[in-house]
């Protein structure tokens, strides 16, 4: 595989520093890579308990609603454990082609355990994947930790063919004056990192959580996500929102 050779260009960043848990950028990729390789262990356990255990369908939905099918190639951005990565794997009916990347070697040590697939060390911004090499590039709910997003959808824009996809799963913070945004507060800030605690990952779950939180808190608005989009050169971006705080961005890449 290659990689690109552009440096990284500055841009919006999805959200402000959060000093609670860092101190300025230099500081932030080391916290969040830590955090997530302590996790890692216990990552699919907190899923199942912060998603209720719809987790698996709903990503099996949204990937068959942005086009995913048998025969087409895949990069999951942001990996994880694979949860993207095995909805994909059954809609293609194998994962010969799915690749996946993620910064966190504990990500992908887990993620090796129950995924035949090739896994890849690798940040967003700076892909190890050749040119026009997918037919999807896909990342679930890590949009909130790249550095910028020019950068990272310059690079989802280079490794796609023309044609095509991109999908986006996030969290989105509903409106701050509203009924949805003070239970999904309830439950994602104070619920979910309540029982992480007391499950098997002990505090570093329960910071990872309560950090799952802020960023979504802070993030900004689906707009400035869906103009980065089009600035970086993808067309037909789009918003799907599904149960009023799961949003899917779906982009295009041209085909000249």
């Amino acid at each position: 595989m290659s990689r690109s050779n552009e440096p990284p260009v500055a841009g919006v960043a999805p959200h402000p520093p959060l000093e609670k848990y860092y101190h300025g950028e230099p500081q932030r990729r080391g916290f969040v890579t830590g955090l997530f390789d302590r996790t890692a262990p216990h990552y699919d356990w907190i899923n199942r308990v912060m998603s209720l255990g719809l987790g698996v369908r709903y990503r099996r939905d949204a990937l068959r609603r942005a086009g995913l099918a048998p025969g087409d190639r895949i990069l999951d951005v942001a990996i994880g454990t694979g949860l993207v990565a095995r909805a994909a794997r059954d809609i293609l009916g194998g994962g010969d082609g799915v690749t996946g990347v993620d910064l966190s070697m504990g990500m992908l040590a887990e993620a090796r355990k129950n995924l035949p697939i090739t896994l890849v060390q690798g940040v967003a911004e700076r892909l190890p994947v050749a040119d026009a090499r997918v037919d999807f590039v896909t990342m679930g709910y890590a949009l909130r930790h790249v550095t910028d997003f020019e950068s990272t959808f310059r690079e989802y824009l280079r490794v796609l063919k023309p044609g095509g996809t991109l999908l986006i799963l996030e969290v989105t913070r509903p409106a701050a004056a509203s009924a949805a945004y003070r239970f999904t507060r309830f439950y994602l800030h104070t619920v979910v990192p309540l029982l992480a605690r007391f499950g098997p990952g002990g505090s570093d779950a329960q910071t990872l959580m309560e950090y799952f939180w802020d960023t979504v808190d802070n993030c900004v608005p689906p707009a400035t996500i869906l103009a980065a989009l089009a600035g970086s050169g993808f067309i037909s971006a789009r918003q799907n929102i599904e149960h009023v705080v799961f949003s899917e961005y779906v982009a295009t890449k041209p085909r000249n």
